[in-house]
């Protein structure tokens, strides 16, 4: 991640790039990162150790129906 200075006045002056942070990080939704609501903090998935990222998704039809089944409801 990257972050440049700058200023704004009269005129607006940007500095230097210069990294922020670097690691390997998840990403999700098409990011790789968010922002906290307070605009103070990046919010990230990092590998822990030698884990890697997932490489398959289980997606779950008709589990409604399923958890009626296994949860009937009270008479």
């Amino acid at each position: 991640m990257m972050a440049v200075d700058t200023r704004a006045g009269s005129t607006f002056t940007a500095g230097l790039p210069h990294m922020l942070f670097a690691g390997n990080y998840y990403t999700w939704a098409g990011r790789t990162y968010d922002v906290s609501p307070d605009s103070k903090r990046f919010l990230m998935l990092q590998p822990v150790g030698e884990e890697q990222a997932p490489t398959q998704i289980n997606v779950v039809l008709n589990w409604f129906e399923e958890l009626k089944r296994r949860v009937p409801a009270k008479q």
